[in-house]
């Protein structure tokens, strides 16, 4: 096939997954009409056409799905070659993108980019937010190289590496801060402020409590820690965070902060990637690092 190259590839894959000529022109640094422009050349040369367009939506015809899976091994694979020459020419450098979840990324990830900028000075750290299960989309489609996760997450193409753990705290109104820390089943019975689907705390937080299965009458929703723990200064019911997140978002809210007993609710969080990326020697070392700072960050919560 005579023509095709690694650019049509990757135009085309973003196209895939943003569904939109401009997000995907925008995300690859092209104007829309050079991507419409490399779209339309990849259809002729392949001979067939990939995308269907209309002026509500735009969906990939059969053959551009099968097109779209080949694709993405494609760009894995020649991911992996760079990576390749990068784990052999010294100190890590040239871009990382890091992706991690967003109960994590505000307590943490200022620390690693300042520990990491110092030991690898040549490194373009790209770090990105987003729930679990997008993250690990991206690092099995070779859009991240690491994501910062709670594990375990179970997906056999991604090794993992635990940072630290950390345990589950109360949140409740001030005004309970000398009542008893109430057990399972007093929880259970009171209005739990949880984060909205989709965020991994919220369900190790409903598993803790044994209302996973059914969403629980007394249950509300928000969309950030911070705007829990504002719910609960105002009197609205009650919540969990993580122990890493009480000296932020607790610092203006008129909240009392609990420790279960044990055995406490807790979570691991750590390091994944990609089992065949050539850079696992580096990232473990990055995963030291990172381990180090989370353990400065804990010594500053006690």
């Amino acid at each position: 096939m005579i023509g095709l190259t690694l650019k049509h590839i990757r135009y085309f894959e973003a196209l895939a997954e943003h569904e939109h000529f401009g997000r995907a022109a925008a995300a690859c640094n092209i104007s829309q009409p050079a991507l419409s422009l490399q779209v339309k050349e990849l259809e002729a040369l392949i001979g067939a056409q990939l995308v269907e367009r209309s002026a509500r939506q735009l969906r990939l015809t059969p053959m551009g799905q099968d097109f779209l899976s080949r694709a993405r091994e494609i760009i894995v694979r020649v991911d992996e070659l760079e990576n390749l020459a990068r784990s052999s020419s010294g100190p890590l450098s040239g871009r990382l993108r890091l992706g991690v979840i967003p109960t994590v990324a505000p307590y943490l990830l200022s620390g690693v980019i300042g520990a990491l900028g110092a030991r690898f000075p040549d490194l373009d750290l790209q770090p990105r937010e987003a729930v679990t299960q997008s993250l690990i989309d991206s690092l099995l489609s070779a859009h991240l190289d690491v994501a910062i996760v709670a594990l375990p997450v179970s997906e056999p193409a991604l090794r993992e590496f635990a940072l630290f753990e950390e345990d589950f705290l109360l949140v409740r109104p001030a005004a309970d801060a000398g009542s008893p820390v109430p057990d399972l089943s007093r929880l259970k019975s009171m209005r739990l402020l949880l984060l909205e689907e989709g965020h991994c705390f919220r369900e190790q937080a409903l598993s803790f409590c044994k209302m996973t299965g059914s969403k629980p009458r007394e249950l509300m929703e928000g969309s950030s820690l911070s705007t829990l723990v504002q719910m609960v200064g105002a009197g609205i019911g009650v919540t969990l965070i993580p122990e890493m997140a009480v000296q932020l978002e607790t610092r203006s809210a008129d909240v009392a902060i609990s420790k279960f007993p044990a055995p406490s609710p807790s979570r691991t969080i750590g390091m994944v990637w990609r089992r065949s990326d050539p850079l696992g020697e580096q990232l473990l070392q990055i995963g030291g690092i990172i381990r180090k700072v989370a353990e400065s960050k804990q010594v500053e919560q006690d």
